[in-house]
């Protein structure tokens, strides 16, 4: 019993290693030939937003584009934490917690 609880507390320390690595990266997304650009963090919250003024007239447009540099930024956040993750080893994790939980 003890051992598992130390095994679980080893887990989730490697998870907020991972977590804290993976907050200080960064991808921009755009839409409308860079009309729109979004930020977004490693915890996939957007941090920025830009519109060229042109865009600002029309508000359907305007919303497209939105949702479109939004789904740009996160695809390419994806790209990249599953890249990052392999690195850290992120992915041992996962298989570790699915370990633990099976015995």
């Amino acid at each position: 019993m003890f051992n598992k609880l130390k095994q679980f507390q080893d887990l989730r320390s490697r998870a907020k290693q991972i977590q804290s690595v993976l907050e200080k990266e960064n991808a921009e997304g755009s839409s409308g030939w860079g009309k729109v650009k979004i930020k977004m963090n490693g915890n996939q919250r957007v941090t920025s937003v830009e519109f060229a003024d042109d865009v600002m007239s029309d508000k359907a447009k305007l919303q497209d584009l939105v949702k479109e540099a939004v789904n740009d930024a996160a695809d390419k956040m994806q790209k990249l934490l599953s890249s990052k993750m392999k690195d850290i080893g992120g992915l041992d994790l996962a298989k570790d917690i699915q370990d633990m939980v099976q015995q």
